[in-house]
């Protein structure tokens, strides 16, 4: 086999599977309204607990 062959049998194999561009692939990704919330979201925010008197922290 020839290199020009093997060139041509590699682009008939690209071409074969290639993937086929679909018209709605855009529109399936795109989202509407108010995003998911997750599972354990309970929408309550959390108590400011103080530290005891003399415990310090740092970030």
């Amino acid at each position: 086999m020839s290199e020009a062959e093997f060139e041509r049998l590699l682009d008939a194999v690209n071409a074969a599977v290639a993937p086929v561009p679909q018209d709605d692939f855009i529109t399936g990704l795109t989202m509407y309204g108010r995003p998911a919330e997750a599972a354990n979201d309970n929408g309550l925010a959390w108590p400011l607990i103080p530290f005891p008197d003399g415990w310090h922290a740092a970030c």
